[in-house]
């Protein structure tokens, strides 16, 4: 992608960002496309924000380590969002509470702590960023409800939902997702699977009957 493209694309994505001053394709923004494979790491847990992310494709998924090796997913920012622990840091001036990582080949541009807060004096970008927290603050909440009132089992359940009858997925990657650690996953999963409704192979797993899935999801806690 030339920088040309990569700033059409990103005025497109981010229109707040045309009334911004300076403009980012402005020689003094410094913001330039940069290409980064799947499973890198962005950021670090407790480092220094080094700038707020732009995502042009690709999408990056934000998680917090637990003391014991497990990590629980906060959220992701696909083509067109913000990063709220990104923009936390850099309003504070504190280290980062969360990691960032590629799930796929994506495109960034990255804008540096000084032009985030000249950027800021724009209403309309000031106005998304705080939009941002109210909308992440709502998944985060609801993402609190699932681990303190839920059942993992519903947990899990609702995790495979969605993602077509053959899942080619790892128990450690549903269980990163869901914040517990994989022996715990597996043993649910051959539950599951002995209910007759799902299916277990090597790296994959195969929905049966959705509908019980589905049943379980809807069960109220007790």
């Amino acid at each position: 992608m030339t920088i040309l493209e990569a700033m059409v694309l990103l005025t497109e994505l981010y229109p707040s960002l045309a009334q911004v001053q300076p403009a980012p394709d402005a020689p003094d923004s410094g913001l330039n496309p940069f290409d980064v494979p799947a499973n890198t790491v962005l950021f670090s847990e407790n480092a220094a924000c080094q700038g707020f992310p732009l995502v042009l494709s690709g999408e990056i998924k934000v998680s917090r380590n637990s003391g014991d090796g497990r990590s629980l997913e906060l959220y992701r920012v696909v083509p067109g969002e913000l990063c709220l622990v990104s923009s936390a840091c850099l309003f504070r001036v504190q280290p980062l509470s969360a990691f960032g990582i590629t799930t796929k080949p994506s495109t960034l541009m990255l804008i540096g702590p000084d032009l985030f807060k000249r950027w800021l004096e724009t209403p309309a970008f000031r106005n998304d960023v705080l939009g941002l927290f109210a909308e992440r603050m709502a998944d985060l909440t609801a993402l609190i409800d699932a681990v303190a009132f839920q059942k993992l089992d519903r947990r899990l359940a609702a995790a495979l939902l969605g993602r077509g009858q053959q899942l080619l997925i790892t128990h450690q990657t549903l269980a990163d997702e869901l914040g517990t650690v994989r022996e715990i996953i597996t043993r649910l999963l051959r539950r599951f699977e002995r209910e007759g409704w799902v299916s277990l192979g090597r790296e994959q797993i195969q929905i049966i009957n959705g509908a019980a899935l589905r049943a379980l999801v809807s069960t109220q806690p007790v």
